[in-house]
């Protein structure tokens, strides 16, 4: 429990972090951050105090579908990484105030990696997964839809629509829209979940597994 604990913890800071990451990319958000962004468009408050909203909204689906998903990571990333993002990307700023090509790119590799390790370790610690990713894996899992990696290519691909559009509607310039959706948000958006996947297998399970009594709850995804 310890280790899964640990694994929940470092997971949603982590991913939390590699969205301030890919803000100063400048490439594009992943796909729920680029849902988000189309939101705060909209609505105009705090970045940290919306996260928290919406994922309220999302945690009624799945108190309502499988509350097996809910757990502590769960609250951690609901009531946490809106605030860990927002003051992550302000020191990141502080610190490299006008990132130059290179380093934006630099910026869009490394928080790809680590979005897909940080979401990799708190699903498989299974103590709950953040209110986004419940959505697919209830999709997967108890409605038996599909695998994983494809309906996360469709829920992020929404995200990244409906976000683009909302950013729109909110009197974002056309300009502005590949910073939120953009070339990151792309590549998010179709290797998100194979690679999620693919750090499960090959990290966070054998990370896990080192202690033989803590497999029966990790999640096949």
């Amino acid at each position: 429990m310890k280790k899964r604990i640990i694994m929940s913890i470092l997971g949603v800071m982590t991913g939390a972090v590699s969205v301030a990451i890919f803000k100063m990319a400048a490439f594009g958000v992943d796909p729920f951050q680029s849902f988000m962004s189309g939101i705060s468009k909209l609505i105009p408050i705090s970045f940290g105090t919306l996260y928290v909203i919406v994922n309220a909204v999302l945690l009624t689906f799945s108190l309502i579908f499988d509350r097996h998903y809910i757990g502590i990571a769960t609250f951690i990333n609901l009531f946490l990484l809106g605030y860990v993002t927002e003051y992550s990307y302000k020191f990141l700023q502080w610190v490299v105030p006008e990132p130059s090509m290179p380093l934006r790119i630099a910026f869009l590799i490394v928080g790809i990696v680590i979005i897909c390790i940080g979401s990799s370790l708190y699903i498989t610690a299974d103590l709950g997964v953040s209110t986004y990713d419940a959505v697919a894996l209830i999709m997967a899992n108890k409605w038996k839809i599909g695998k994983f990696k494809f309906i996360r290519v469709c829920t992020d691909l929404c995200c990244v629509i409906l976000g683009t559009v909302m950013f729109i509607a909110g009197g974002g310039h056309i300009k502005e829209i590949p910073t939120i959706a953009g070339i990151g948000t792309i590549i998010t958006a179709f290797f998100m979940g194979p690679l999620i996947e693919f750090f499960n297998v090959h990290l966070a399970r054998k990370i896990l597994s080192s202690n033989s009594d803590t497999q029966a709850g990790e999640h096949k995804i």
